[in-house]
């Protein structure tokens, strides 16, 4: 009420976080609490964002105008994914800023430059992967800086990414019995938990990606045929799986007692307002949150652990190497191979091979 009441007339137009703190600090002045303050704006900061009033603070740097322009290209003239776009535009906006912040001109980059951006970003803070992962995005920018005059073409040829060497590492999936720890942890009547059940499983029984979770809609569900449409985001087409009863009770449960009455056809939205669906990172903040309040020990905690675990499940049941891709959705058996590494029994079978007198 007291923020209502200091609204100005043009309020519908947008509050941003200036005119909330000149409110807050009113309030202060006269009642002389410590955190009267803070209180205005933890309270009035979500309810102005329900109402569609909040403007959110804008960090305008020299470069956002050609990562602007080079985020609808991905998006418009690649057709990226909408996580690869925001990963990669995160990415660059980085690299970018950090040129802005160090005086660097794009058009006068040297490859100098770039290396003295990951001696002093990455060092001692990223590992190789996000190494290899980084070079890769910048060089792809960067040919596309060329391509349209914002710096020399040279910039782009003299970026060398770390080596990768194909199926260096192993799976890092959890024990299908702390999957299922993971599971009974959320099966209880928290609104949260009854929407986390229904992601974890479509995590560990369908090996859905994080993307494919965020992006699955009402539409994709067939209640009565008891099939499940899903998009793979590699193989860029549908796949229909059956909707086994755990899998479909839970998204029931949800649908029915927690989604809140929304238009968009996302399944998964968030709790609070505004109601919009979730991100991809909100997928792995889902599955993190189980990792950690139950003390599992994993390498990763995402939901592409849980990835591996159903892929690690099918293969300890018996399932070729190709069956389990196309449950995965992947778009080769390479994809897949790497769990050959854990599979024991084969293993012991190559490594009890007779040669017989063959030397």
């Amino acid at each position: 009420m007291w923020i209502a009441a200091h609204l100005g007339p043009d309020a519908s137009a947008g509050v941003d976080i200036e005119a909330l703190q000149r409110i807050a600090t009113e309030r202060q002045r006269l009642r002389g609490a410590v955190t009267a303050a803070q209180r205005v704006v933890n309270i009035g900061r979500p309810w102005l964002r329900f109402l569609g009033w909040w403007r959110e603070p804008t960090v305008v740097f020299q470069y956002q105008s050609q990562l602007d322009q080079y985020v609808t290209w991905m998006r418009n003239e690649r057709g990226f994914t909408p996580s690869t776009v925001e990963q990669w535009s995160r990415m660059i906006g980085r690299f970018l800023r950090w040129c802005d912040q160090t005086n660097r001109q794009l058009r006068d980059l040297q490859p100098e430059d770039v290396d003295a951006y990951f001696v002093t970003q990455a060092t001692g803070r990223w590992s190789r992967v996000s190494v290899a992962n980084t070079a890769s995005t910048l060089r792809g920018f960067l040919r596309y800086a060329a391509k349209q005059g914002m710096c020399t073409d040279r910039i782009a040829a003299s970026i060398c990414r770390p080596r990768l060497y194909q199926q260096e590492s192993l799976p890092y999936a959890p024990d299908w019995f702390d999957v299922r720890r993971m599971l009974a942890d959320a099966e209880t009547d928290n609104p949260r938990d009854i929407r986390d059940r229904a992601i974890l499983l479509l995590l560990a029984v369908y090996g859905m990606r994080s993307g494919e979770v965020a992006a699955l809609r009402l539409d994709q569900i067939d209640w009565e045929g008891r099939t499940l449409r899903l998009f793979r985001l590699k193989r860029r087409q549908p796949q229909i799986y059956p909707l086994v009863s755990s899998a479909a009770e839970a998204l029931a449960r949800y649908v029915d007692t927690v989604r809140p009455p929304s238009s968009r056809s996302e399944v998964f939205l968030c709790m609070h307002a505004p109601r919009r669906p979730l991100k991809a990172g909100s997928i792995y903040d889902v599955a993190n949150r189980r990792f950690v309040a139950l003390g599992i020990d994993a390498a990763h905690r995402g939901g592409h652990a849980l990835r591996h675990a159903c892929a690690s499940l099918l293969l300890a049941e018996g399932l070729s190497i190709k069956e389990i891709g196309d449950h995965l959705g992947h778009r080769s058996a390479a994809s897949t191979s790497i769990y050959a590494k854990v599979n024991m029994q084969a293993l012991r079978e190559v490594g009890a091979f007779d040669l017989g007198g063959l030397q």
